[in-house]
């Protein structure tokens, strides 16, 4: 027996109670005892039970949509638009349709009449949208959470982001490299937060300096073509440069391409000025062709077309876009449905996909 095809009729057979007792149990509501609504909600998910959501609407004269809430700069970045296409067709399947809102943000009562619940994506805590957002009425869930001041339970599924980060200090120190750096995002989202954190702690627990910089959140090629450039010009002992912002990882391959860094080696002579010993050299002056220098590992904290298409391909967390996206659908839906808590915590799984920029095979 499938998800699609169970009816109330089925659930209160194989509980032995009514079909009235068991709408009762699975909405919260009758005089039904607490051992028996267990009961039947275990029975319930066991068979894979789903309401039938015209139903469900025309009993609580709800409108069919769930909003969606995105970062202000998602539309450039492919990691959100993955997200948005699993998140939406999550919700189809319980028929509800996905409305994206408009990033700034409107007032929670007004987008309460207009959605049954809501998904608010990397909610920064100076987003003075996000507040009303969650303060709406409504059944909230985030994707990560949210780490401002909130008035009422929301929902998350989160990713253990110190962990991914970890995974790539990791990585690179295993293939050589001694003086790592990270260009970490800004800003006051859970994942920029915890990026941030976890370069200064690695650094502390493995008794290594990580040169840490910051970019813009969604930092477009060019802004991390600058910063590298910036970074190895005066720091050249660098040899690994870990890109948090989607997208950017291009940028510093062009850098270290401009200043004779061989990426995806750690052997290499001392570009235009020789190795001053520990791992750098001088950058060349301006105009002049770089002889191939030191090695520099380069890796991204979000994997995507722009890390699988660059040459060398670069070694990325593979963040799922879009099961993270129907993970999140899935939460409000559940929430939505009474399947699950409006305070419930899930987690999502990444991944490390190593590649030639780390000097590992693709």
């Amino acid at each position: 027996m499938t998800s699609r095809t169970v009816t109330l009729l089925d659930v209160a057979r194989a509980a032995g109670v009514s079909k009235s007792t068991v709408s009762d149990a699975l909405q919260g509501s009758g005089r039904v005892a607490e051992a028996t609504r267990d009961r039947v909600r275990a029975v319930a998910e066991e068979l894979g039970y789903r309401p039938n959501s015209a139903a469900r609407r025309l009993r609580r004269a709800s409108t069919g949509a769930v909003g969606l809430h995105l970062p202000a700069t998602a539309t450039r970045l492919d990691y959100y638009m993955n997200l948005a296409f699993g998140a939406v067709e999550r919700a189809q399947e319980d028929g509800l349709d996905m409305v994206l809102l408009a990033p700034s943000g409107a007032a929670g009562g007004r987008i309460a009449s207009r959605v049954d619940g809501l998904l608010v994506i990397d909610p920064e805590a100076g987003d003075s949208a996000v507040p009303g957002l969650l303060d709406a009425g409504v059944p909230v869930a985030t994707g990560e959470r949210y780490l401002g001041p909130s008035a009422g339970p929301s929902a998350a599924v989160v990713c253990d982001n110190a962990a991914s980060l970890t995974a790539l200090l990791d990585h690179v120190t295993e293939r050589g490299a001694r003086r790592p750096a990270v260009l970490a995002p800004s800003g006051s989202s859970a994942w920029a937060t915890a990026l941030r954190a976890t370069a200064r702690s690695w650094g502390l627990v493995h008794g290594v300096e990580v040169a840490l910089r910051t970019m813009p959140f969604a930092a477009t090629p060019a802004e991390a073509e600058e910063t590298t450039r910036a970074l190895l010009t005066a720091d050249p002992a660098v040899d690994a440069v870990i890109c948090a912002p989607d997208g950017s990882a291009p940028g510093v391959l062009r850098a270290a391409t401009a200043l004779g860094r061989e990426v995806g080696t750690m052997g290499g002579g001392g570009g235009t000025g020789g190795s001053n010993g520990r791992g750098g050299g001088t950058p060349p002056e301006p105009g002049t062709i770089a002889r191939p220098g030191p090695g520099l590992l380069v890796a991204a904290c979000v994997d995507g077309p722009a890390t699988r298409g660059a040459e060398p391909p670069v070694t990325a967390v593979d963040l799922r876009p879009a099961a993270y996206g129907r993970a999140c659908a899935e939460l409000l839906c559940d929430i939505l449905a009474d399947r699950a808590a409006p305070d419930t915590v899930r987690r999502h799984a990444w991944s490390l996909e190593t590649r030639a920029s780390t000097g590992s095979p693709g």
